[in-house]
């Protein structure tokens, strides 16, 4: 049946080793460590923007990440010799629907668009933000495991850029370690919209199974269990819930250490498996409660972003002493 389900569905993406992403944007204030679910902010969007920039005004520095959808490379401006991420799309219906995505938000927990530029053959360029830490995927590989104080800050800020893409009915379906930018600043903020998308309604169910298969959500991965949709906010959450333990373990941790993430064994492991016990010292009960509540397999269980703001691992935490662990493990050694 598993091999069956497996020739229906696209392909997905297996492998857990993406390269890494860009960002940066003024941290937020203790005050504002849980915003709420306000209107759009005062910030003007990309598309806004776009007339600033041309393609011609900046030279190439390094290449930061390759994947299907394009290149990422960081740019300096030979004017002002300010430095970006620049991430060339090939042309296609994922690449309209970032600079789309994008062009709609002006968030510190985003990673902020600058411009959107045509650069030939059809291919587009999104001028973004440069992370100076890059992805915590990259910083989990340099770093190993984290401090859960250095925890409850990732999950607060990826939280709130959450919130912010939920309440504009963005939902991301593509979140992990490396689509999560940090700073050396402690700041995160949420990135690469490849495979977002953009409801008609708030409340909307999903039909898109395209995604990084090793975080995807259990009725992500038995659609016909759950009527051929899903909930994409609840599939989120799922996939941060995953994302956190796995900063936590400092490795993946729905499979055995050194396991080959292939798609017959994530099912297994996803639909039917359960999370890891931990040892004991090895979190705190406020941090358990957290994982156990982003990994509920019936989605109608799982916390929503917004419950998740409000757990005691994110609310309670010391914010100060959580945002100086994450400078610490973000700088370099």
């Amino acid at each position: 049946m598993a091999l069956a389900r497996a020739k229906r569905l696209p392909p997905l993406h297996l492998s857990l080793n993406v390269p890494t992403r860009p960002a940066v944007q003024e941290p937020p204030s203790r005050q504002q460590a849980n915003p709420p679910l306000a209107g759009p902010q005062s910030a003007s969007t990309p598309l806004a923007r776009s007339s600033q920039f041309r393609l011609a005004d900046f030279d190439r520095l390094a290449v930061l990440g390759r994947g299907n959808g394009g290149t990422v490379y960081k740019v300096r401006h030979r004017e002002t010799c300010a430095l970006y991420a620049l991430k060339v799309l090939h042309q296609g219906d994922a690449a309209a629907t970032e600079a789309d995505i994008l062009g709609r938000t002006a968030s510190p927990f985003v990673v902020r668009c600058h411009s959107v530029l045509p650069a030939g053959s059809g291919d587009v360029a999104l001028l973004l933000e440069l992370a100076d830490g890059g992805s915590l995927d990259a910083v989990r590989r340099r770093r190993g495991a984290f401090a859960e104080a250095a925890l409850a800050e990732v999950a607060a800020q990826a939280l709130s850029g959450l919130a912010y893409l939920h309440a504009r009915r963005i939902v991301h379906l593509d979140v992990k370690p490396a689509n999560l930018l940090a700073t050396a600043a402690g700041e995160v903020k949420v990135a690469d919209f490849g495979i977002a998308r953009v409801l008609s309604r708030a409340g909307d169910l999903c039909t898109s199974y395209v995604g990084t298969a090793a975080y995807m959500s259990p009725e992500r991965f038995d659609p016909d269990a759950h009527g051929g949709h899903y909930d994409p906010c609840g599939a989120d959450v799922w996939s941060l819930g995953v994302t956190v333990l796995e900063l936590l373990m400092g490795r993946y941790p729905l499979l055995p250490a050194g396991q080959q993430p292939n798609w017959a064994a994530l099912m297994c492991a996803i639909c039917f498996g359960e999370p890891p016990a931990l040892p004991d010292g090895a979190a705190s009960p406020e941090l358990r409660s957290f994982i156990a509540a982003c990994l509920q397999k019936d989605y109608r269980r799982r916390a929503s972003v917004a419950e998740l703001l409000a757990h005691p691992f994110v609310a309670e935490r010391d914010v100060l002493a959580s945002r100086r662990s994450l400078q610490q493990l973000v700088a370099e050694v």
